[in-house]
């Protein structure tokens, strides 16, 4: 795979015109290669033996305040990754865990959720909701290159790439753990770091009685009927993970029931989706609950600040403008959640956006006089 010309080309493509961080220039500036650029890196990639160059640092804002850090390497180091992932993906596919769905090839976060659904459906579980902290930035290296085992040439080359350092601020700074997160094989090293996660908490379990575990990336539930196991699951897992230098958040891990309150909470969120059991009458079911998958409160949220904040934007643009910014927003935001119960939240983004259009149209039928007079008026209102 590493020699074959058909590999090397689709490699390029991937990162040079595929991928979305294809205009993210690394510490080369190359962001927009020319196709006898990107003929000449097909070449280059004959020889996988140049070192790698450091990953320049990019801080992107999550929703809650806190900073995401980015480490974005070089075109070439970026293609030389595709190349290398394209070897190393098929074998640790037949390897990974059956419950493990983020990152991999013909697995979506739809999977999980179904997943999830069918263990719970037959029978009420505690939940075991988790979140490891700063994956990508504190996986251990020596424990990572022990796991993935390859061969002399790809394991050079992984190494290579996990100790580049990171430019910052004009200097390079040496990486002493983690995969940089903005790299073609980070996430399958994140995954190949996670992979045993499963069967260690399962470990020791009859069949029958062992917990499910499901984990998109760096997120994971664990069921099971009983709350002493679900909190010595929680101290396992724990240990688990500090073998390997990560360590659970706090702040987003809990534990809850899906049918009945436990410590003031009721279901749980998972992929932005809210997983909950409702007790139903005996005529309704025979197992006296229904099991409802929602938008969770947080997506429909930050669903209406994003559009807010488009027709905001779009204040004095026209009405062709504004139909092709909300557009892919509400269009993706509805094939995400077309497959759970949210005929009632679909109504209320809605009603909602069509308060927001409302005003948008009165606001550009107004002539410039009536707008600066309302402002005016507002101004002396307040």
């Amino acid at each position: 795979m590493l020699r074959s010309f058909s590999a090397r080309a689709l490699a390029v493509r991937q990162v040079s015109q595929d991928n979305r961080g294809k205009r993210t220039p690394g510490v080369d500036g190359v962001a927009r290669p020319t196709p006898a650029a990107r003929m000449r890196l097909v070449e280059t990639l004959r020889h996988l033996d140049a070192p790698a160059a450091p990953v320049r640092r990019i801080e992107i804002p999550k929703p809650n305040g806190e900073m995401r850090l980015l480490g974005i390497p070089t075109m070439a180091d970026r293609a030389r990754q595709a190349l290398v992932k394209l070897a190393l993906e098929p074998e640790w596919e037949a390897k990974f865990e059956p419950n493990s769905y983020g990152f991999r090839p013909g697995r979506a976060p739809h999977d999980a959720i179904g997943a999830i659904y069918n263990f719970i459906s037959r029978k009420p579980k505690y939940v075991l909701d988790g979140d490891i902290e700063k994956c990508f930035d504190r996986i251990d290296h020596e424990k990572l290159l022990a796991k993935l085992n390859a061969i002399p040439h790809i394991q050079k080359l992984v190494r290579g790439w996990l100790k580049a350092g990171i430019f910052v601020g004009g200097e390079v700074i040496p990486s002493q753990a983690g995969t940089p997160q903005g790299g073609v094989i980070s996430p399958l090293l994140a995954n190949i770091a996670l992979h045993g996660f499963e069967g260690a908490m399962q470990a020791g379990f009859p069949q029958k009685q062992r917990p499910a575990i499901i984990r998109y990336a760096d997120d994971f539930v664990i069921l099971h009927p009983e709350l002493a196991v679900i909190e010595s699951l929680r101290q396992r897992a724990e240990a688990w993970l500090r073998d390997i230098g990560l360590n659970l958040k706090e702040a987003k891990t809990s534990i809850t029931h899906t049918l009945v309150p436990h410590e003031g909470r009721l279901g749980f969120d998972f992929l932005g989706f809210h997983i909950r059991q409702y007790p139903v009458g005996r005529l309704h079911s025979r197992r006296g609950y229904k099991t409802l998958i929602k938008p969770s409160k947080k997506a429909q949220q930050r669903h209406l600040r994003e559009l807010k904040a488009v027709v905001r934007q779009h204040r004095g643009s026209n009405q062709t403008a504004l139909i092709a910014a909300l557009n892919p927003k509400i269009r993706g935001w509805a094939r995400y959640y077309r497959t759970c119960s949210a005929k009632r939240v679909f109504a209320r983004m809605d009603s909602q956006l069509h308060w927001k259009l409302r005003r948008w149209a009165k606001r550009r039928a107004a002539s410039p006089q009536e707008r600066s007079l309302a402002k005016t008026t507002l101004v002396a209102t307040r």
